[in-house]
This record gives C-alpha cells, sequence and structure tokens, in this order.
C-alpha cells in the first residue's frame, strides 16, 4: 500500500515588476514515486485553466533550501533565512515563486518519515519494466 503526503501551502508569485503575488499551491510526496515531489496548482492560477502539477527530485528540494540548486526547468535556492525560490522554465517563460522556507522543511522532515534519504527504491515495476524492454533479461 502506498502513502500520500499533501501539504496545501502559499506561494508569492514574483512579477516582472517584481510584485509578489499569492497563489495557493499543494506540495505532495507519494510513496509509489519516492524520488519525486509534486507540486500541485489549481486551475484558477493556471494559464490554460487547467490544474498543473511540476514534478522535480526530492534531493532538489533538499539541497536547493542550502544552496541554489537544479541547473534544469526546475530550480531552488534560498533567499535569505526565512524564504525559498522555487523557479519553473517551459518554453512558455519562467515563473518564480517563493515559499516559506519552514513550509518546506516541514513537507521534506514529513516525507522522510515515510521513506528516508537513501532507501528509496524503485521497485518492482522498474525491474519488470527493463525486463519487457530487454526481451526478460535483466
Amino acid at each position: 500500500m502506498h502513502v500520500t503526503l499533501e501539504q496545501p501551502t502559499g506561494a508569492r508569485l514574483i512579477t516582472a515588476a517584481d510584485q509578489a503575488i499569492a497563489i495557493p499551491a499543494t506540495l505532495r510526496y507519494t510513496s509509489a514515486d519516492p524520488l519525486a515531489v509534486h507540486l500541485d496548482f489549481p486551475p484558477h492560477v493556471t494559464v490554460d485553466g487547467e490544474v498543473t502539477t511540476w514534478t522535480f527530485a526530492r534531493t532538489l528540494l533538499a539541497e536547493g533550501l542550502r544552496a541554489p540548486a537544479g541547473p534544469g526547468s526546475v530550480r531552488v535556492r534560498p533567499c535569505g533565512a526565512s524564504h525559498t525560490y522555487v523557479e519553473f522554465h517551459s518554453p512558455a517563460g519562467t515563473a518564480v515563486l517563493r515559499f516559506t522556507t519552514s513550509d518546506l522543511y516541514r513537507f521534506l522532515a514529513r516525507t522522510y518519515t515515510v521513506i528516508a534519504p537513501g532507501e528509496e527504491t524503485v521497485g518492482a515495476e522498474l525491474d519488470q519494466g527493463l525486463a519487457a524492454l530487454f526481451g526478460g533479461r535483466v
């Protein structure tokens, strides 16, 4: 049986004019996908009016709370002692969100109670997928 954690949180969208607009978001972690964290945005705050989810490595979140991390489409970096920026880069543009660092730490600590860092396994699903990919030989 898989465990899923959800933590509603507020974020501030930082605009090009350096304004901070409050938006709701939900941090989500599931033992079915132990290496990742998910950040869900409700339809009313997205460009296309659909629920949007960004998924990125749990280790990226942990590293980004201490120092700038993430050379890819998601980047995380501290902003002083009390805030953390999460940047999302896509072909449509870049969104910069500011979170309260303590909220992110609390969420991360909760994920560690489900699966400790370094104890993640990708499980039988990956083994089965690799066996199918390589014709039954893994």
